[in-house]
């Protein structure tokens, strides 16, 4: 029950701060946007011709991954300068000192937070990406083969580093642990690249380093997942003709995530959360 209150009181804050508003303001820029360049498709000419409807579907499918991309670098990044003043915010400032007196367990607070601000992100990241499609499925007539799924696996990725930012929040300062966690979200993007490069060229060292970062932080393979998620059939039909060479490209994958590898990912969760906890009952408030 204290945990739901935390949760509850930790959207509340969270919701009203200029970080959200700034990413609001961002989030409805970047919607009109793109929304313009989508309908700027329907118009290009081609030898005095107007493009098809079919090429405008075509040309949308992989925009479209370039803007979920761009979506999903802010939802992480929402996410994890949201969770970097969560534990050590409340340290710095003496507020878990005053909660802390009270009858509530570390635990708790740590579980609270997380969940409250784990709400705020799945939300922004329902509300934006439906705000999106529609926009593209009405000004292109595209829409993706699993829009559910690929919103799921964005909501995944950033829950993983709002987890790890709030592991680092329990031990560090609240910029020491934001950046950090930017930091280790890139590495292990630019990680990923690397792994595909790897696979490309038959190199097995070089592809198991793709692996080793998908393991030790998945936000790269659940970026993964919602990428195979936005892909057409034609798409992933085509790209079976290439061979691996396609491995090396970032914006293609040829499968999803397999569902052992998802449970990994849920333990990752799991066990983050529970040295999250460890680690804030070991530090003085």
């Amino acid at each position: 029950m204290l945990t739901l209150t935390i949760a509850r009181l930790t959207l509340r804050e969270a919701s009203r701060r200029r970080l959200v508003r700034a990413f609001l303001l961002l989030t409805t820029a970047a919607i009109a946007l793109t929304g313009w360049g989508f309908a700027e498709l329907s118009r290009i000419s081609v030898q005095g011709q107007l493009v098809t409807a079919v090429e405008v579907r075509l040309v949308a499918a992989p925009l479209l991954i370039l803007v979920v991309f761009m979506f999903s670098f802010m939802l992480v990044l929402g996410a994890g300068f949201m969770a970097a003043p969560a534990l050590a915010g409340d340290v710095e400032s003496g507020i878990a000192l005053a909660i802390l007196a009270r009858p509530i367990r570390r635990a708790e607070l740590v579980l609270g937070r997380w969940l409250g601000i784990g709400a705020l992100v799945a939300a922004y990241a329902v509300a934006a990406s439906v705000v999106e499609l529609a926009v593209v499925q009405v000004t292109t007539g595209y829409a993706p083969p699993s829009p559910a799924e690929a919103i799921g696996y964005l909501i995944a990725e950033s829950l993983v580093l709002l987890t790890l930012t709030l592991l680092l929040s329990a031990r560090l300062s609240a910029m020491t642990a934001g950046i950090v966690g930017t930091i280790s979200f890139a590495l292990a993007w630019i990680g990923g690249v690397i792994g595909g490069i790897g696979v490309a060229f038959g190199d097995e060292s070089v592809a198991a380093v793709g692996t080793a970062t998908r393991l030790l932080l998945p936000t790269d393979g659940l970026w993964r997942g919602a990428l195979f998620a936005l892909e057409p059939g034609y798409m992933v039909a085509g790209a079976s003709q290439a061979g691996p060479a396609l491995a090396a490209f970032p914006f293609f994958v040829p499968a999803g995530p397999e569902v052992a590898y998802l449970a990994w990912c849920a333990a990752w969760v799991a066990a983050m959360l529970r040295l999250t906890v460890l680690a804030f009952e070991r530090r003085e408030v």
